[in-house]
């Protein structure tokens, strides 16, 4: 499992833990470091073949092990399917992801026709995220698009 949490050293504490689009539990019988990942064995996953079956989905934790945030600090769960609108009222499309780098965090928009544009986070781009209203302003900098 590669491992896209701040907080990795948390993940043995936690009982449960989710897997798949279905998000469905599973209780941790054991957990510990890989490479550059995890190696969890879940209660009740008793051969190989049962392991297999889990492998390559992604993993959640409940909500309420979660590290509380900053302010201004948002979950990525939050943010996806999010309306991404230019500070000059253009819509570019929706939040699809995330890509961490070195230097900043980078989101991806999907566009109505598919097309994919990346979006610096960082403060001069990110003008405002407002959930309630599921929308994030942008401002372009030159040559972003």
């Amino acid at each position: 499992m590669k491992v896209v949490t701040d907080y990795p050293e948390r993940l043995p504490e936690i009982g449960t833990l989710y897997l798949g689009s279905s998000h469905r539990p599973y209780r941790v019988q054991r957990i510990r470091p890989h490479r550059k990942g995890m190696l969890i064995q879940f209660e009740g996953i008793a051969d190989r073949t049962m392991a297999e079956e889990l492998r390559e989905q992604m993993v959640y934790i409940h909500i309420s092990d979660a590290v509380p945030l900053e302010e201004g600090e948002f979950y990525l769960y939050e943010l996806e399917g999010i309306l991404v609108v230019t500070d000059e009222g253009v819509e570019l499309g929706h939040l699809s992801g995330l890509i961490e780098t070195g230097a900043n965090d980078v989101y991806i928009i999907t566009t109505p026709e598919g097309r994919e544009i990346l979006i610096p986070a960082i403060e001069e781009v990110i003008r405002e995220i407002d959930l309630h209203s599921r929308r994030m302003i942008v401002h372009l900098l030159e040559g972003l698009l």
